[in-house]
């Protein structure tokens, strides 16, 4: 299995020469340079395009030609992770993106340093996709746009989903009856500043999703006794970051 050091080099690598193609391609004059790219099948192009993470590095490879560009399109039916974060989408162009990701497994939309534009909508127009049926992590942090409707729409066809990070937003207690009712694979969440979950929320979650390991609730108006007794359900739960155990003890430091 490749590991993650060596995906980077790759990923470095071809970064590169995407951006030593285009200031070739563009040196080159009409037929000339088409006739240099064509020489490469789609299929190979597509297959080196869905290692390329960076949106910036696809959107130039696909001004290279018409054939680049097609390769771009059909890479994103090859990736398995999906990223957003630190750019400025709204909600037709992600859930473009996210419909032609046929194999996507990974989906990160978190809220990017110009501002986040995803809103309910978006959420309700990527939950028709069929990728997410199989989506195991998604990452909704900082979406101060979306609701519990957005949310309970989505995760309703996220059956699979493992990790969820939906710290930072205004979910309530009904984002999290739907989480429990409809991921029961779920093995971790952030729930980080989730200000309007409350204990009736964590419990129902905690009851429904018994693979459960992991639960983030910093920054939450919730009593210490209710973590606590988070653990006489499911003792092994890991509660970040107050550190609880299986001895029901609390940090002293």
């Amino acid at each position: 299995m490749e590991t993650e050091i060596n995906l980077k080099k790759r990923c470095y690598f071809l970064t590169s020469f995407v951006h030593k193609t285009e200031r070739e391609s563009r040196k080159m004059v009409g037929v000339d340079a088409e006739a240099e790219i064509e020489r490469l099948p789609v299929d190979l192009l597509a297959h080196i395009f869905s290692l390329i993470i960076s949106f910036r590095d696809l959107a130039r490879a696909s001004e290279v030609c018409k054939k680049w560009r097609r390769g771009v399109n059909q890479s994103f039916a090859r990736k398995e992770r999906l990223s957003f974060a630190g750019w400025k989408v709204e909600d037709s162009s992600a859930a473009r993106l996210v419909h032609a990701a046929y194999n996507l497994r990974e989906l990160d939309i978190s809220r990017s340093c110009w501002g986040c534009q995803i809103t309910d909508e978006g959420l309700y127009k990527i939950s028709s996709a069929k990728c997410v049926s199989n989506l195991i992590a998604i990452s909704l942090w900082g979406m101060a746009g979306i609701t519990d409707n957005g949310v309970i729409h989505l995760v309703s066809r996220a059956t699979s989903l493992q990790h969820l990070n939906i710290g930072g937003t205004f979910i309530t207690d009904e984002s999290l009856f739907a989480i429990g009712n409809n991921c029961p694979q779920l093995k971790s969440i952030v729930l980080w500043s989730c200000r309007h979950v409350t204990e009736k929320g964590l419990f129902g979650l905690v009851h429904k999703c018994c693979k459960l390991e992991s639960i983030n609730v910093w920054g939450m108006r919730v009593a210490v006794d209710c973590f606590i007794s988070l653990l006489s359900i499911s003792p092994s739960l890991q509660i970040k970051p107050l550190a609880l155990n299986s001895q029901n003890s609390l940090p002293v430091s």
